[in-house]
């Protein structure tokens, strides 16, 4: 008897980019040896929370972004708005760096206790939409992730790892492509790599058949 493959959990992850001395850097962390994807360098980013979808972000995702995330991202509005906001928590509480705005996210647990305390709130129309993936039905845990781009000079705050990540920094981007990695982060940079080339393409959807990538996938 065949067995179902296990469901996609959405995911979201922040790619921020900024620019020293005219080289283009990537943030990016190595996954621990416990970690789904053992000692890989990854984006910050993680599973949607229930308490995503709930909160009020300091601004909107733009209307280019939250129709790309409807119509190439597999999402409902509801949904593009609750992986946004999943990206920029995942990234504060894994690196300390918070992209926020004026504002107030309506609850006060957890994270959101040092939102509150700030007076502040996700900064959704900071958000670009990169490119989403889902990973082979052959994994034992699978995720749906899509994948949001910032400008790297708007965060705030200093690198700080809550042990999730480790060797945080900002990587030049050719070296980031050297770096041990699974195949969709490998995907996503040589896709910023290309935007760097000056070459314009639609948000990829890298995904699997028969466990094989078909890396050059767009929907």
């Amino acid at each position: 008897m065949s067995v179902r493959p296990v469901k996609p959990r959405h995911a979201a992850s922040l790619v921020l980019v900024r620019r020293r001395k005219g080289v283009t850097q990537i943030l990016m962390g190595r996954r621990s040896a416990k970690a789904v994807f053992p000692e890989a360098y990854v984006f910050p980013g993680g599973r949607l929370d229930k308490s995503d979808v709930t909160v009020a972000p300091s601004s909107h995702l733009s209307a280019q972004v939250l129709n790309e995330l409807c119509e190439r991202g597999g999402c409902t509005p509801a949904l593009a708005r609750g992986l946004a906001t999943a990206a920029i928590r995942e990234t504060f509480e894994e690196t300390g760096l918070i992209l926020a705005g004026r504002g107030d996210a309506g609850l006060r647990d957890g994270t959101w206790a040092d939102f509150a305390a700030r007076g502040i709130a996700p900064a959704h129309d900071r958000l670009r939409f990169l490119g989403r993936a889902i990973t082979p039905a052959s994994a034992p845990v699978r995720f749906h992730a899509r994948f949001f781009m910032a400008d790297g000079e708007e965060v705030e705050g200093e690198i700080k790892s809550n042990g999730e990540l480790t060797a945080l920094d900002w990587y030049p981007l050719d070296h980031a492509q050297t770096l041990p990695a699974i195949d969709v982060t490998k995907f996503i940079l040589s896709e910023l790599a290309a935007t760097e080339n000056g070459t314009v393409r639609e948000a990829p959807f890298f995904r699997y058949r028969r466990n094989k990538p078909l890396a050059k996938a767009h929907g």
